[in-house]
């Protein structure tokens, strides 16, 4: 099953210096069948002015995963952390016991992200924070594992739940396959293109929800760049 959750059907509100798109119900916008997706819990799709951002505030039990499409983001939290990451890069934050932290858009042009919230298989334990560069060059083609809390990747940034989180690019009339376990939820968004997953035609910034597929056979209508995770 692929269940396209399209852009211009999402959720969201305009803030004036954030103008946030939800792919699942969260904060005034409140879908019951789109509370989450296994343990995906959020997605937002973020637009942050140039010298604004989120002020501090606190988490807890939730590892968050900040995927930067364009700009920049600076991060700070209360465990003295502090880290600006780019686009195509990476951050985590395991909230774990609480912690308190603000993303701020210190650049002089919009920044836009992919905000993930997948939700930790165990409650408490150490809050931590980490980012690292992912090479769009490196993505091309095929599947990078960018963070992962399963087995067997050790190159991502680790992450304290039953799933992994990955980012490909495809090229215009290229085909990127990828294997899956029908019994788990994936969810994916293009960052930017367009492509066909199994016949199914997929534009910028629309979602598709996938279970009970062995695989994606994925073709790039234009260059794209795709954001997939596959959880629990």
């Amino acid at each position: 099953m692929i269940d396209v959750r399209s852009f211009a059907e999402l959720g969201g509100a305009n803030h004036g210096w954030l103008n946030a798109k939800h792919h699942f119900s969260f904060a005034n916008y409140y879908d019951p069948a789109r509370m989450n997706w296994g343990a995906i819990r959020v997605w937002n799709d973020d637009e942050i002015a140039s010298k604004s951002g989120f002020p501090p505030h606190p988490h807890a039990d939730m590892e968050i995963i900040t995927y930067v499409r364009e700009g920049a983001i600076t991060h700070k939290d209360s465990l003295g952390n502090a880290g600006r990451t780019e686009a195509g890069d990476v951050q985590v934050m395991s909230a774990g016991s609480g912690i308190r932290h603000s993303e701020w858009n210190e650049e002089d042009e919009t920044t836009r992200i992919f905000q993930i919230w997948i939700m930790p298989e165990t409650r408490g334990g150490k809050p931590s924070w980490g980012a690292r560069p992912f090479p769009k060059d490196a993505r091309s083609g095929k599947f990078v594992t960018l963070a992962s809390g399963l087995p067997g990747d050790a190159d991502a940034l680790p992450i304290r739940a039953n799933a992994r989180v990955m980012g490909a690019t495809v090229k215009t009339g290229e085909t990127v396959q990828l294997p899956l376990d029908a019994s788990r939820h994936a969810y994916l968004v293009l960052a930017k293109g367009s492509v066909t997953i199994n016949g199914t035609t997929l534009n910028a910034r629309d979602g598709a929800a996938v279970t009970g597929e062995t695989a994606l056979d994925i073709v790039g209508l234009d260059d794209a760049e795709i954001v997939l995770v596959d959880a629990a």
